[in-house]
């Protein structure tokens, strides 16, 4: 009987562990668990916080998965843990894969100014949409991102923008959407290449990455 292998997911930022929801890999092979944000410490440096989120892990040897600003904090929790393997979607490896903008906001300081008091006070995100496919749009957003603690998005954002990641870590598997916009394919090396992928196709992409990822694990 083939050994079970255990795979913690991690969310993107701000969103709820339901973005995996779609994700259905076989139970004979594979146990899933999802790791949900903590509200930080104000303050709290990346590594007191990724061992915070290590402390919900239970197995050994397992397969760490993490999307977006996930990506980001299953690499940073990675260092303190033994895997079997590490794979980050519609996220970056190093802070040489961050858009330019973000650089630019780490170099001016203007993730600071963005205005997260006016976003965790929005409770129907429909209300700022026009048409239908922005209203279809808004409701997902309102069902999966579900953080909008002030405290949380500030030190999320200035965390990503001012991550400090020289070189990836040896062996990640980096799956990316040639369609991303919030990270785009230009700044991306050495990754798996979805078509038309865009940076939420873990949810509109499920299909692909249930008959994928078990290839992927185990290869």
């Amino acid at each position: 009987m083939e050994e079970v292998t255990h795979i913690y997911f991690v969310p993107g930022m701000a969103a709820d562990v339901s973005i995996f929801e779609h994700i259905d890999l076989s139970k004979d092979r594979y146990q899933t668990h999802m790791i949900p944000w903590k509200i930080p410490e104000k303050g709290e440096p990346m590594d007191t916080y990724a061992k915070r989120m290590c402390a919900e892990i239970t197995h050994e040897n397992i397969v760490l998965i993490g999307v977006s600003f996930g990506g980001i904090m299953v690499q940073e929790m990675s260092k303190y843990l033994k895997i079997k393997k590490l794979v980050i979607i519609s996220s970056v490896k190093s802070k040489h894969e961050l858009p330019n903008r973000m650089k630019l906001a780490r170099k001016t300081k203007a993730y600071k100014l963005m205005p997260t008091s006016i976003v965790s006070k929005i409770d129907n995100w429909e209300k700022l949409a026009f048409g239908d496919f922005a209203k279809k749009r808004a409701a997902m957003y309102q069902k999966y991102l579900s953080i909008n603690d002030k405290v949380y998005l500030d030190w999320a954002i200035e965390k990503i923008v001012c991550w400090d990641q020289e070189e990836p870590i040896p062996s990640i598997v980096h799956i990316h959407g040639d369609k991303d916009i919030v990270f785009p394919i230009t700044h991306i090396k050495d990754c798996i290449t979805i078509e038309k992928g865009t940076h939420v196709m873990i949810i509109n992409r499920a299909r692909w990455f249930n008959e994928n990822l078990p290839k992927i694990i185990s290869n």
